[in-house]
């Protein structure tokens, strides 16, 4: 059996072009879903309107970090 050892692995590729920019599209259009629930099902996903709203209003550029890995 061949064995193969990797002792500098290459770094992760950065993310670019049409990949983030539809990471993007798709961070906005789960922000406003969010919004758009109602109190019931932010109860059960458990959190405030206030959160919520917060989390909605932020610009699309501000990702989540680990998207940003």
């Amino acid at each position: 059996m061949t064995q193969i050892a990797v002792h500098n692995p290459c770094p992760p590729r950065r993310r670019f072009g049409l990949t983030m920019l539809l990471d993007a599209f798709s961070l906005r259009r789960q922000r406003c879903t969010l919004a758009r629930l109602d109190a019931r099902a932010l109860e059960d996903i458990g959190i405030t309107r206030e959160q919520a709203d917060a989390e909605a209003a932020r610009p699309i550029w501000d990702a989540p970090e680990f998207w940003q890995k």
